[in-house]
């Protein structure tokens, strides 16, 4: 018997349960999906930080709390510097500022959370505060109005920049520039909004409120600065810099900091994201491997319910490798038709939240996601396939 002959009988076997080959095959779809889609979202959240970061330019330094250890590709606790270090002040950056030379902006950056209303509308959203140097170190880009200015930090003015999110939930088409607001219960002056932008390193920047991080401080009550972000003039400078800012800050925190350059940053967002992708994709193929044992087990019945159909073959002359290779195929084209309605599924799911969440589908993902499964589909397949050719046909005629 040729391979074309046993295709057309494995595949006339498959048909004839329907149901019970498509419930078969819903494990393998679920495992394939599962990968493609876990793979999709965390390449395209790897590709958005690496944008992100890129686009603040390769001339940003980022200065820390604390020693961190980027070994193990983490920041430690906390994320803003390493657990039970002391704390930066804004008082810091300015001694920063002062002493530093060739630098264009030195800006402490802290966020909080806080509820936004106007009239009956409200909102949750992030609360950025920084100083009037904020948009020199950040990719922001105003819609309408203004930035706050040095006064209205020297003065903890309750102005405030919203996003596009909050400016559509709270204002709809209208300009805000001019109306007031109120966060956390407190009145503030919108002085101006950010065209939408979308995600980034510090949350969805179009949910984000930008105020005087002076004004956070009092409306928070949380004067520790977990950042500070410092722009240099010439990015030839920048080893230079970082030395400079670890002999100003050292007799205040010794050793107890941490400058991150842009590429540093970078790789260690590349790192995290890039061992989370892997393992999200670990803990998916997981599923692929239940779709597999199912395979095996519908296998091991269907050979015990064509017991008397495979006696009667090998009775007139079917050999052990005919009826090996018939349900080591029927185990194949469950598994590769499973792959390929889980490729379909995989990648209408990224399309889907890829409004939601950033998303990019990758080719090797796919290749490994099918190829895995076709893999499953063999390994779980031979076993049974392997015990049906083995049959005595004697006994096997006899089989009720």
């Amino acid at each position: 018997m040729n391979l074309a002959e046993s295709f057309r009988i494995a595949l006339r076997a498959l048909t004839a349960n329907k149901v019970r080959s498509a419930l078969t095959m819903l494990g393998v779809i679920i495992g394939v999906s599962a990968v493609i889609l876990l793979v999709a979202i965390g390449t395209g959240v790897q590709g958005e930080v690496t944008s992100t970061i890129q686009g603040l330019g390769s001339n940003l330094l980022f200065v820390f709390p604390g020693q961190i250890n980027t070994g193990g590709g983490g920041f430690g606790g906390g994320g803003g510097g390493s657990a039970g270090a002391k704390p930066f002040s804004i008082a810091d950056a300015d001694l920063l500022q002062a002493r530093l030379v060739g630098v264009d902006a030195v800006v402490p950056v802290q966020q909080g959370a806080g509820t936004v209303k106007r009239g009956n509308k409200s909102t949750r959203s992030t609360l950025a505060g920084s100083t009037e140097k904020g948009p020199l170190v950040n990719s922001t880009v105003l819609g309408g109005g203004r930035h706050f200015n040095k006064s209205e930090v020297d003065a903890s003015a309750r102005v405030c920049t919203i996003g596009f999110t909050i400016k559509d939930q709270l204002f709809g088409v209208g300009d805000p520039t001019g109306q007031a607001i109120t966060i956390n219960g407190q009145h503030f002056l919108v002085i101006g909004w950010f065209a939408k932008q979308g995600g980034s390193l510090s949350g969805d920047q179009d949910n984000q409120l930008s105020m005087p991080i002076t004004t956070l401080q009092n409306l928070t009550g949380v004067n520790r600065v977990p950042i500070i972000l410092i722009k240099v003039t010439d990015v030839t400078q920048i080893d230079a810099t970082r030395a400079q800012i670890k002999r100003v800050m050292r007799p205040k925190f010794g050793a107890e900091i941490t400058v991150f350059s842009q590429d540093q940053t970078l790789g260690i967002f590349n790192n995290i994201l890039g061992i989370l992708t892997y393992m999200l994709a670990g803990i998916a193929g997981i599923s692929l491997l239940v779709g597999g044992i199912g395979i095996m087990n519908i296998m091991l019945v269907s050979v015990s319910e064509r017991t008397r159909e495979i006696g009667i073959r090998k009775a007139v002359g079917a050999r052990t490798y005919d009826i090996l290779s018939q349900f080591v195929l029927e185990a194949m084209m469950l598994s590769i038709l499973g792959g390929i309605v889980g490729i379909l599924v995989g990648a209408g799911g990224a399309a889907v939240l890829k409004s939601v969440v950033p998303t990019q589908l990758t080719g090797w993902a796919v290749a490994i996601a099918f190829f895995f499964s076709a893999g499953v589909g063999v390994f779980f397949g031979v076993y049974p396939a392997w015990k049906a050719s083995q049959l005595d046909p004697i006994v096997a005629l006899r089989y009720e």
